[in-house]
Parts: C-alpha cells; structure tokens; sequence
C-alpha cells in the first residue's frame, strides 16, 4: 500500500501559536502511517505537483494574505481529492480577503463574544467564556464525533457565518447578554464537514490555545478528522 501524504501548512497570526500547535498532531499523524511535510507559508498550494500527491492538508494559517494561484491551488486540490482539515482561526479566520476561499470552507469567522464589559481586563481572557459544545443526531452518528459527549470548555467561543453546503456535527449557542446588541441566542457550528469535489473538508472551531488543543474531546475530533478527510481510493 502506497503512504499516504500530509502536508501541515501553518504559520499566521502568532497568538495561536501554529507551531507548537501543529507539533501536537505530527507524531499521531507519523504514527498513523503518514509521511508529513511541514511548509511555513502557503506558496506550496500553487505547486500543483507537489497537491496532486498530497492526501490530507491539515492548515493552521490565521489571518494571513492568500494568493489567487494559491488559492487555486488549494480548492483545485480538493476537488480532485486531497483533503483539508484544520481548526479555529488557523481554518476558519485564514485569509479574509479570499471569497474563493471562504466558498471552499463553507464558514467563516464572525466574532467571539466577551465577558461582561465590567469584568474585562485587557488580555485574552476577556473572550473566554464557559460554553458547551453540542454534538448534534447527525454527529453521534458520524465517525468523526460517535461516541463523543457534550463537553464543556472556558475559551473563545466561535460565532461563524456560514451557508447550507455543510453537514454539522456539533453546535454551540451564543445567549443574550445585556451587554450584547443581539436579541435571541445564537446557534453556531462547531464542527462540520463539507464535500467538495472529490475531497473532504473538516473545520473544529475550537482551539484557541494548546490547552483547549489538548482537551479529550477537541483532540479526538481532530485526529479523527484527519483520517476521515484523507483522500480515499475512489478519489485517486
């Protein structure tokens, strides 16, 4: 059997932390059989050799300025099969200028809301918030999330714009606050996956940090995720 190819691309924004975040999932790709490629910027995605022999494309990039034929490259990729997994911002609040590539992930970071304004101190810890995420009938189902409960975090809380070309596999619910301009709770995927093409794509939304990386629940569902978008033998 021919080893299967990732390819960690990362590097963005640096409170994420894309290199000590992406080290956390090397070694359970190596020791999955995977042969991996770390690149550092995304000029990788315009080489279309190099995609065509890529299985998995796991992306921690936030922020960050994509080009037209990078960008091509990569969608180009995944419809013919390669897959594309990442989480939070290094997935979902990755190149915000592209409309190319919020179309091929199907989501896109909004906001995450803070704490009371009373209770904010000037750090990152004014965005944590308790929240549960829910897995949904669909996710208790789906190889990526069976067998995973509801499970509850204290960290930035993603609200996501996204359309209906997405199977959701968990939620989170955003309350109203009286220091909030919305007037009902809002209901925000979590965790989707999302056909395309031939490829798979699977977006975590949480992840803001190694500890919530390393928490049971978030850690299983990207693993998981990885192996399940991973170019499967019909798309090759």
């Amino acid at each position: 059997m021919t080893q299967q190819r990732a390819l960690v691309v990362r590097g963005g924004w640096e409170g994420h932390q894309p290199v000590k975040a992406t080290e956390l999932f090397i070694p359970f790709l190596e020791r999955s059989g995977y042969a991996v490629r770390v690149e550092e910027s995304t000029e990788i995605y315009a080489d279309a050799a190099a995609m065509a022999e890529t299985d998995l494309v796991v992306q921690c990039m936030t922020m960050s300025q994509i080009t037209a034929a990078q960008v091509a490259g990569l969608s180009a990729a995944v419809i013919a099969g390669t897959g594309f997994t990442g989480w939070h911002g290094g997935i979902v609040d990755s190149f915000r200028a592209s409309s190319d590539y919020l179309h091929l992930v199907g989501g896109q970071f909004a906001t995450h809301p803070g704490l009371e304004p009373c209770a904010r101190h000037g750090g990152e810890e004014d965005n944590f918030l308790p929240h549960t995420v829910h897995i949904t009938d669909l996710g208790r189902e789906h190889p990526i999330t069976a067998g995973i409960d509801d499970f509850d975090l204290v960290s930035e809380q993603y609200w996501v714009l996204h359309d209906d070309l997405i199977d959701v596999l968990a939620v989170t619910t955003h309350p109203t606050q009286a220091w909030h301009p919305w007037h009902r709770p809002v209901t925000s995927p979590a965790i989707w996956t999302r056909l395309w093409g031939s490829g798979r794509v699977v977006v975590t939304t949480p992840g803001h940090s190694l500890d919530v990386l390393e928490h049971p629940g978030v850690r299983t569902v990207i693993e998981r995720g990885m192996v399940w978008a991973t170019r499967t033998a019909s798309a090759s």
